[in-house]
């Protein structure tokens, strides 16, 4: 079964945009929190990183 984590600096609120994790088969999955049933997007490990470079250096319009 996979594990899914959400930050733990993530509110429990309710209202909260969260995004949650998990380590799949050679890649990292990526899924809104509010709706798992939705399927989640795959990176490779070097592109996910690449992913939180930019997100930490507020590269992208988010």
């Amino acid at each position: 079964m996979t594990q899914w984590r959400k930050s733990s600096r993530s509110a429990d609120t309710g209202q909260a945009n969260c995004v949650e994790l998990a380590r799949l088969t050679n890649v990292v999955g990526i899924r809104d929190s509010k709706a798992p049933e939705a399927g989640h997007v795959a990176l490779a490990p070097g592109d996910f990183a690449e992913l939180v470079s930019h997100i930490k250096r507020n590269e992208l319009d988010l």
